[in-house]
């Protein structure tokens, strides 16, 4: 028989072997109970295309740059726009991108951040089920700081406050904004930059006319594209990022530096924007042309969204014209391996006597989209 000091550290000892296996079964129905509620990403990416909930998505839906201007608190850009009667009018599980940049989150009477115009933009598309996918910053600094991108923009100037509008960096700026909104079932993705491109700027203005491309725009863009992923990726593993890149051979993404790029971890979905080809469904030559970089998103086994596709109508084109001529483009595009397309621009005033790339309420190339939004 053991001494009673023996009996009672033995004892002591079973009922702590006990708690901590009790304290281990707890944490492990915990942890099981927090992934299971946990929700997946609604909107994921394969090589093949996107998918929503599982299930293949083929979103065909607008661009509507201007769905955070709010004149009352903003500086703004573009019209206003009845949130609740624009995103009723969309198409269940359609795709909407728009600008989210910094200026839109500052008040124009106090210069203090002011979230009211972009957290409306995020609830009402989520009261309507429609997917959106915010720009965080412009290449030409227009509507939000007025500073154009050049390479030294993408070496540092990215980290630092500029431009007289913002107040605080860009780096700050997507900290800021994902942390915000990335719990919103209806955010598709982030793109960092509409139409990023790395020249090195020949005056004050960066003309395109006097810019020059260096040899190294390729490499500065792939690493400011690794850089800020990453930061988006420790903020927000759970939602894709997209490229923003124009295709058409800008600088730093021209030809292969295209795929160069494209292959950064911090990009999920690469994109293509289609101007000045009308009813041509793969438009470019052999280099910077669609057909060039849905092969080369293929070879790297992301999908391809045709961001910003854009027609002149109005005074210049009938829209049912035009329309036809999207059908044309969307059709080609869809067969050729893209995984959706946007049309170039949504407005709630359409000037029907000019000729614009406006799309307004009954412009039969809602309609048409509205037949290629497909799920499953």
């Amino acid at each position: 028989m053991l001494p009673p000091s023996t009996r009672t550290r033995s004892l002591r000892s079973r009922i702590l072997v006990i708690a901590a296996c009790l304290v281990a079964l707890v944490s492990s129905l915990v942890v099981t109970a927090t992934s299971a509620s946990a929700d997946p990403p609604a909107v994921t990416a394969s090589s093949t295309g996107l998918l929503l909930n599982g299930q293949a998505w083929w979103p065909a839906g607008v661009d509507a740059y201007e769905l955070s201007t709010n004149w009352s608190v903003n500086a703004g850009c573009g019209a206003m726009v009845d949130l609740n009667s624009f995103f009723a009018s969309q198409p269940a599980h359609s795709l909407v991108r728009f600008d989210a940049y910094q200026a839109m989150a500052i008040n124009k009477n106090t210069g203090a951040l002011d979230f009211s115009a972009l957290d409306a933009v995020f609830a009402a598309a989520a009261a309507h089920s429609v997917y959106v996918l915010p720009v965080l910053a412009p290449q030409d600094g227009g509507c939000d700081n007025g500073v154009f991108k050049s390479e030294s923009w993408y070496q540092t100037g990215w980290q630092q406050v500029l431009g007289t509008s913002n107040v605080m960096s860009f780096q700050s700026w997507v900290t800021t904004a994902v942390n915000r909104w990335k719990s919103n079932r209806y955010v598709a993705g982030w793109e960092l930059v509409g139409e990023p491109e790395d020249p090195i700027c020949g005056d004050p203005t960066c003309n395109w006319a006097t810019n020059t491309c260096p040899p190294d725009a390729a490499t500065v863009l792939r690493s400011f594209m690794d850089t800020a992923g990453a930061q988006v990726r420790a903020l927000d593993s759970q939602h894709l990022i997209f490229a923003g890149f124009t295709g058409g051979g800008q600088c730093g993404t021209g030809y292969t530096d295209y795929q160069y790029v494209a292959a950064s971890p911090g990009i999920d979905v690469l994109e293509y924007h289609d101007y000045g080809a009308d009813g041509v469904p793969l438009p470019g030559d052999q280099w910077n042309g669609l057909a060039e970089r849905i092969s080369q998103a293929q070879a790297l086994g992301k999908p391809l969204l045709v961001a910003e596709v854009g027609e002149n109508a109005g005074s210049c084109e009938s829209l049912a014209t035009r329309s036809a001529h999207f059908q044309t483009k969307i059709e080609g595009q869809r067969a050729a391996g893209t995984a959706g397309v946007l049309a170039w621009d949504w407005v709630p005033d359409p000037r029907t006597d000019q000729c614009t790339y406006d799309i307004g309420p009954g412009d039969p190339a809602l309609t048409m989209l509205a037949a290629h939004n497909t799920l499953g």
